[in-house]
């Protein structure tokens, strides 16, 4: 931080808008040329601003080695909270200029969640707050949780764990994945197992980066069984088709897999010590500023999970 204090500093230096959007265009995207064309200013101007913001903070945001620029530490930090601070403009410009309209609500999910439990809470929630427009994305965990630090959507609901210390995770209910196998497999109809019946066979997962692929790898880890990855999907749908015409034991949730255990297509393995019991998260940035539809929305999720 540079030496002298804010109080301390001339008039005529302070970090505005400007200067943080010019920032965060030259982060996302590498070069000083592509943000001035992109923000349609001369190239010159943004490297004044940049210039100005380091000088301001006297710290380097970018190090610029054979004509590249890499952000340091300390760009990253302040990339962290440019981003929201250029957000909330945004939303207060809308709300201001437009206050009869209702603000737009950005909510992620992870596979799972996005199936079978978004779609009831956004029902609901649209019913009751019938001028606040929702948009919802659906991703994996991983995708999920980068979008949640640019500050793509609001706040989200996962199944998977996030690694991220800039982020809040709040669970708000539990969920348990199954190994399920068609009716042509010899472990169909099985009654308890030990781990030992697992080892080697042919499993259908989910890709990697999702909530239900980390837990399932990090379990048969923990319980040394060695594994096959037969067929990866990114959606229930293809995991319940594959396990159905005996490809191999996929790894689902059990809410996801209702119908098909209901019919008898698919059967759950029972394995001794081995359940995959997974919570439920409600995932923001830590610096994310909740407006009321926010608020309210993540209540009706956990009111909804309640019950």
């Amino acid at each position: 931080m540079n030496p002298l204090s804010y109080e301390t500093k001339p008039a005529s230096q302070s970090v505005t808008l400007r200067h943080l959007r010019i920032f965060i265009a030259v982060s996302d995207l590498g070069t000083m040329t592509a943000a001035a064309k992109a923000l349609y200013i001369a190239q010159p101007t943004v490297s004044q601003a940049i210039s100005e913001l380091e000088a301001f903070y006297g710290v380097r945001l970018f190090e610029r080695l054979s004509k590249k620029l890499y952000m340091t530490p300390q760009g990253f930090q302040l990339l962290d909270y440019a981003r929201h601070i250029s957000s909330l403009y945004n939303r207060m410009d809308m709300a201001m200029g437009d206050a009869s309209e209702g603000s737009v609500v950005k909510v992620g999910a992870s596979m799972t969640i996005g199936s079978c439990f978004l779609p009831q809470v956004v029902e609901a929630f649209t019913k009751k707050y019938t001028d606040v427009p929702i948009e919802a994305v659906i991703r994996n965990t991983r995708d999920i949780e980068a979008m949640i630090l640019k500050n793509e959507i609001d706040f989200a609901l996962v199944e998977g764990t996030v690694h991220s210390t800039n982020i809040y995770a709040d669970p708000f209910d539990e969920d348990r994945l199954l190994l399920l196998c068609g009716r042509g497999h010899p472990l169909y109809g099985s009654g308890k197992l030990e781990t030992t019946a697992l080892s080697g066979k042919k499993f259908i997962v989910r890709e990697e980066g999702s909530g239900t692929r980390e837990l399932f790898e990090t379990s048969m880890a923990a319980a040394g069984i060695p594994w096959q990855a037969a067929w990866v999907y990114s959606g229930s749908d293809g995991l319940i088709s594959a396990a159905i015409h005996n490809l191999g034991i996929a790894v689902i949730s059990r809410r996801l897999a209702a119908k098909a255990l209901e019919s008898g297509e698919l059967w759950p393995l029972q394995v001794e010590g081995f359940d995959l019991i997974r919570r439920f998260f409600i995932i923001r940035h830590k610096n994310k500023y909740l407006t009321g539809p926010m608020k309210n929305f993540i209540n009706f999720c956990t009111e909804l999970s309640r019950g």
